[in-house]
């Protein structure tokens, strides 16, 4: 279509300066609003921090480092007694059982869609990895205290009880009685919620190695064991390492369902089948009934859980970089 020049020229010089200017204003409010948005993710940082040591601090003033080495929990008591020592064992404990059993589980999950699952069952099992993690926290809870808790209780721990029986070291850590609630149980509950995790992050990295190292594996006569041992998980051990991460900061924090079938008790026990707690299991049936010191102690665990995770999550980064860096030499 034929446009007069003279129309162009006349109108060329004010159009052009407009849009500059309404660019510029675009770009210059597209770059405020990205870094109000990163400025506010600190504040919250700095405000949930803060609120914390406040809240903390009646408790810390009154019992100081000791808290952190005490057992005793007795908030009726006159003055009250907190010990934060039997909520960081049983956190500790059960995350630790819960990543023994989920880690090689979830890997061994991503494995075989990978590398040896049939095409027509891969998402099945897929779907099915992925619906475990959309579950509410509560109803794997609810589950554990109803159905998984008396099925331990009446087969597994008794057998596990009788063949480590009189065995130095492992007869304490099995010890008996059977429980419905006991750290063990929660360790398992917690081991099947942060399965998908490592799954779905196991699977999405594994799927990143390029075809031709696999090949050129396989073409020098190594079995499928061979190849995801010295191709596989090399090339993606930053991502694998990333996702338990991920899986051990979920099992930290963990509420409800640790809740339900923990057992709720401050006592430190050798045996995985006693009862016990965790600091968000702690702070959560405690919370609504407490005041004064108490409730600054359970705030104090609050804050201990957080240094906790921020810690665990920063040597993950730091053993990426590592890995990173030694990739990279």
């Amino acid at each position: 279509m034929a446009v007069q020049s003279d129309v162009i020229d006349d109108a060329g010089p004010y159009d052009r300066a407009k849009a500059l200017s309404a660019f510029k204003l675009g770009d210059v409010t597209f770059y405020w609003i990205t870094r109000l948005s990163a400025i506010s993710v600190l504040l919250i940082l700095g405000g949930i921090i803060m609120s914390l040591v406040v809240g903390a601090f009646p408790a810390i003033k009154e019992y100081g480092l000791p808290f952190l080495w005490t057992q005793r929990w007795a908030p009726s008591a006159d003055p009250p007694v907190l010990g934060a020592l039997g909520p960081i064992y049983g956190t500790l404990v059960t995350s630790f059982i819960a990543m023994l059993i989920a880690i090689p589980v979830g890997l061994g999950i991503a494995i075989f869609l990978t590398e040896l699952c049939p095409q027509w069952l891969r998402r099945p099992i897929g779907m099915a990895v992925e619906l475990l993690a959309g579950i509410p926290s509560i109803i794997y809870g609810m589950w554990g205290f109803f159905v998984l808790g008396p099925f331990l209780a009446n087969t597994f721990q008794p057998f596990m009880i009788r063949v480590f029986d009189g065995v130095p070291v492992l007869g304490a850590i099995f010890a008996g009685p059977p429980s419905y609630l006991s750290l063990f149980n929660a360790a398992l509950i917690l081991a099947i919620m942060v399965l998908p995790f490592i799954t779905s992050i196991s699977v999405d990295v594994f799927k990143t190695v390029p075809p031709v190292l696999k090949e050129a594996a396989y073409g020098v006569g190594c079995t499928t064991w061979e190849v995801v041992r010295s191709v596989v998980i090399p090339y993606t051990r930053v991502g694998i390492i990333g996702g338990v991460m991920l899986a051990l900061g979920r099992a930290l924090g963990e509420t409800m369902a640790v809740t339900f079938i923990i057992g709720n008790s401050f006592r430190i026990s050798s045996s995985i089948f006693a009862p016990g707690t965790t600091i968000s299991a702690a702070i959560a049936s405690e919370f609504a009934e407490s005041d004064g010191l108490h409730q600054s102690g359970l705030i104090l665990l609050g804050l201990l859980l957080f240094v906790l995770t921020f810690f665990v999550l920063a040597a993950a980064r730091l053993m990426l970089l590592r890995l990173e860096t030694k990739a990279g030499k």
